[in-house]
């Protein structure tokens, strides 16, 4: 099982607070209820006691509906890894973080300019994913745009499957790229039954605001859910446009969203494995600009987070991002709040965390593994202070004595790497000494690590012969193998 911290330290939210919003959200769905554009949607909820407008595809759901389905998900979801090591087990407060977004550019290695992602940045970027030890999870990030759209959603899952074991997650862009995402899936876990028992894929499907379940998104909900595979329920409310500017009614409004879609899942097969989804942020009223990194997002994902400890389900969140268009202070500073504010809310499954420039459009890899980096401060602190006998080292204190120092002694040994965490980036020595290395800024350190892993990291590799097989079965799959 994959190393997890448990968050929940931070709560913006108090108790009646929560439960006044989870009101009002019942209230939307209701009585202002859904937009709903999948006709077999409306008969699911419409033979649920729902209420429906044929003519203007409006759904209001009732109460008892959205709360049966609440308690029929899961609370706890296993997200599995190809290796039995990377498992992401979901629930209560327990935080793992990963890669996320969609984004069409990357920054070349070359060049440093943006150019456009292809499926070789699929496939490199699931290395990237498979080293980078506080990284958790493989949310499939760039859209290669070296093959057509039609063949987009196989060349995304195989090079991600085929080059990291930790777990893939994506959206997906038409309902034969599910279908044949799935069979493929089925093919490198060795049959359909050892895939249900261990689902090494997830996909993700978005509402709408506001209020609007799209009819192609919500065919993939259905029939993701039919196949029993787990599912991330994710609403993207833009504070100030698509919903209300206070950060409460955004809140709410993405709680009804997302409920909506949960419980269409719940309706179709009860038990689906599904995340409570939040993509939410805010709008730059100067600009007019979806933005990334502000605070302000951070604080709705971190409100959702206790709204889904309140309901029992596990939490697929936003955090990590900056606006910035290049490595400077402020992707820093920005990808460090937003991490740190989601993960000791207590969301289970961050994502975004790492690599994202300029409003999520650009992926950088030497921000990836500064954020790596970042991840793990976060991962550490939260991690918290363990206090007993040992770690307060009385009799080590006692023979040391005054005046004595602890250098020497078995117990700094011992407890120093797991008390400290030691960072390969940020740089730790005396000007002289950082001078005689060659005066080298975070960006280069961050440089030198990227072009390792590129170099040499080889994942566990999915058996060559399920690979070539694959590849005559799909010839829509184009790219490079590199081992």
């Amino acid at each position: 099982m994959f190393p997890a911290v448990d968050g929940g330290q931070l709560k913006l939210l108090k108790e009646n607070e929560i439960k006044v919003i989870h009101e009002t959200s019942m209230r939307i769905l209701e009585e202002v209820g859904m937009k709903i554009k999948s006709a077999e949607a409306r008969r699911v909820f419409a033979a649920h006691g729902a209420a429906v407008d044929e003519v203007n595809h409006i759904v209001r759901i009732p109460r008892a509906l959205v709360e049966k389905a609440i308690e029929s998900a899961p609370s706890k979801v296993i997200l599995y890894g190809q290796d039995k090591k990377n498992d992401l087990h979901l629930e209560k407060a327990r935080t793992h973080l990963g890669t996320g977004g969609t984004v069409l550019y990357a920054l070349d290695l070359d060049t440093g300019e943006k150019r456009n992602t292809t499926t070789g940045d699929v496939r490199d970027i699931a290395r990237m994913v498979d080293y980078c030890e506080n990284v958790s999870f493989y949310v499939i990030n760039t859209y290669p745009q070296d093959v057509p759209d039609a063949a987009s959603d196989i060349n995304r899952f195989y090079w991600a499957l085929t080059n990291t074991t930790k777990h893939v997650m994506g959206g997906m862009y038409t309902m034969k790229g599910l279908k044949d995402v799935i069979e493929m899936s089925e093919e490198i876990a060795g049959g359909a039954d050892r895939l249900r028992e261990r689902p090494f894929i997830s996909f993700i499907v978005l509402m709408v605001s506001p209020l609007v379940m799209d009819g192609e998104y919500t065919d993939y909900l259905i029939e993701i859910a039919r196949k029993g595979l787990p599912v991330a329920v994710s609403s993207e409310p833009l504070a100030g446009a698509t919903s209300p500017v206070t950060i409460a009614g955004t809140i709410a409004l993405n709680n009804a969203e997302t409920l909506a879609g949960i419980t269409l899942t719940q309706l179709i097969n009860p038990g689906t494995p599904v995340l409570y989804g939040s993509t939410s942020s805010i709008m730059d009223m100067k600009e007019g600009t979806y933005m990334a990194g502000p605070i302000e997002s951070a604080m709705v994902n971190a409100g959702i987070a206790q709204l889904t400890q309140y309901y029992k389900l596990p939490m697929y969140g936003t955090a990590g991002m900056s606006d910035s268009k290049i490595l400077d202070t402020q992707a820093g500073y920005e990808s460090a709040l937003t991490a740190m504010t989601v993960s000791l809310s207590g969301s289970n499954y961050i994502h975004d965390a790492v690599g994202i420039l300029e409003m999520c459009q650009v992926f950088s890899y030497d921000k990836m593994v500064i954020d790596n980096e970042i991840l793990g401060n976060v991962l550490r602190l939260m991690r918290g202070i363990e206090v007993n006998e040992d770690t307060l080292a009385y009799d080590v204190i006692k023979s040391v004595g005054p005046g004595g120092h602890f250098l020497s002694e078995d117990h700094t040994v011992e407890h120093v790497r797991k008390e400290f965490f030691i960072p390969k980036i940020s740089d730790r020595q005396t000007r002289i000494k950082w001078q005689e290395d060659g005066s080298l800024t975070s960006a280069d350190r961050a440089r030198k690590i990227v072009d390792k892993i590129l170099n040499k990291h080889i994942p566990m590799p999915v058996n060559p012969e399920v690979k070539a097989k694959l590849r005559q079965k799909y010839p829509e799959i184009k790219g490079e193998e590199l081992y």
